[in-house]
């Protein structure tokens, strides 16, 4: 990383910014801090903000796994933030129906041009919105009626929020190279 990570345990006298830990911690769960949360943690209500936000983002929308997180793993792909595809990649290959084809799609298909013929059309639309809204932030008619038909007005703002969030996410993690695996070359699947 360019800047060192803080402690792990973080090293904090002050009780707003330990429960701050806390809370971040309780979220992580068994997994521990992560990488970007001992970067985060140089300011601890940036990293108290984030973890608010990205938790409902990750555990409050009513989108299926395997939604979320093709979403996510484009973006990760689309920006060479493979320290975000090393930690979301796993969670789609657990999906159930996501297949290594699948997987291996969305690494390997080049922008708006959808490789591979196992992924079905509601994962299609949401991959095609995802490149258009981390590579050109304005989304064309004809991608945005592809989304609109299939899904609800609440699932389109919640892949939405997700593209727009991952993507805040992953230019963190890539301008200051948290986990050391950004802008090296792909991962192979």
């Amino acid at each position: 990383m360019r800047l060192p990570y803080v402690s792990n345990p973080p090293e904090v006298t002050d009780a707003k910014d330990r429960a701050i830990v806390e809370r971040v911690q309780q979220r992580r769960g068994s997994y521990g801090l992560l990488e970007l949360d001992l970067a985060l943690l140089h300011a601890p209500p940036v990293a108290d903000g984030w973890n608010s936000f990205l938790g409902a983002i990750r555990t409050q929308t009513s989108l299926s796994t395997s939604l979320r997180e093709t979403a996510i793993c484009r973006v990760a792909v689309l920006n060479k933030a493979w320290f975000e595809w090393s930690h979301h990649a796993p969670l789609l290959e657990e999906c159930p129906g996501i297949t290594a084809e699948h997987v291996k799609s969305i690494l390997d298909s080049p922008p708006h041009k959808l490789e591979g013929t196992e992924i079905d059309e509601k994962h299609s639309a949401v991959m095609a919105y995802t490149d258009a809204m981390t590579l050109e932030v304005s989304v064309p008619e004809d991608v945005f009626a592809r989304l609109k038909g299939n899904f609800e007005d609440k699932e389109i703002v919640e892949i939405t929020a997700t593209i727009a969030a991952y993507n805040c996410v992953s230019r963190f993690l890539v301008a200051l190279d948290v986990g050391e695996k950004n802008g090296t070359g792909r991962p192979e699947i």
